[in-house]
């Protein structure tokens, strides 16, 4: 009893000891507050669109713009003023607003659809010296490509500018059916102008290869060129810098930035 009584005596002076011990932390340790809910911050909004890099001025037509698939014989009227007859009859005036856009956006790749080029074909077939392991390119080819050359001289640039203005709205359309719709026509424009322009200077004999039907560049660099750039090198150094040079006029009047 003695023993057991000593042991009840024990735990409840260790018990009470505990209580003391306990209040007096709590005074000198006040609880800690839950922490504060986690508040998520709101989703940000969406950017705005960026708009084109290279607005058009578009002009406010005299009269309404007619429908991209009725606006052939529109454009032909208005690019009568800018183009010479010599151009003018060059021009394949048939869905013409879409095959200038179609082609435009696939010079910078490696083929374009020649079936949609606004331009009629160069007749003739190309010519070459050598043949085999000695084949090139002939200088003769820019006999094929002179009256066109001549045509090209003959623009007037800020009246082909003009007209580009004021039918813009159907360029952008025939760009977004492409299947661009948050893009814009002029930007692409502006683009191809650059790629074009970057076209290497090739000089002297262009060596060929014939492996199947069609003649190719030798040299694999030329070879991986776009279809764009590939036709400046084929029209020869003296007409490509014809070319480049009315490139670089037209960029000064649609670009933003010369």
């Amino acid at each position: 009893m003695n023993r057991a009584l000593a042991i009840v005596i024990a735990v409840a002076v260790v018990a009470g000891g505990a209580a003391v011990a306990l209040y007096f932390w709590k005074d000198s340790h006040p609880p800690l507050l839950p922490p504060a809910p986690r508040v998520e911050a709101p989703p940000a909004e969406p950017a705005p669109p960026a708009g084109p890099r290279n607005p058009v001025a578009v002009e406010t037509p005299e009269k309404p713009l007619p429908p991209l698939k009725m606006s052939d014989g529109d454009v032909r009227e208005a690019l009568a003023g800018a183009l010479p007859p010599s151009a003018l009859e060059r021009l394949v005036f048939e869905d013409f607003i879409r095959r200038v856009v179609a082609t435009i956006d696939n010079l910078p790749r490696e083929q374009y659809a020649a079936r949609l080029n606004p331009v009629q074909a160069v007749p003739g077939v190309p010519r070459t010296v050598g043949k085999e392991n000695a084949l090139t390119w002939s200088p003769d080819n820019s006999m094929r490509y002179a009256p066109f050359m001549a045509a090209f001289d003959a623009v007037d640039t800020a009246k082909l500018v003009a007209a580009y203005r004021k039918f813009y709205p159907l360029f952008q359309e025939a760009y977004v059916q492409l299947g661009y719709p948050d893009g814009y026509f002029n930007d692409r424009l502006v683009e191809v102008i650059d790629h074009l322009l970057a076209t290497p200077d090739v000089r002297g004999p262009i060596a060929l290869v014939q492996p199947k039907v069609l003649y190719e560049f030798a040299d694999p660099d030329l070879q991986r060129r776009s279809a764009g750039q590939k036709v400046l090198i084929r029209l020869g150094p003296e007409n490509a810098a014809k070319v480049k040079a009315k490139l670089r006029d037209l960029r000064s009047q649609v670009a933003r930035v010369p």
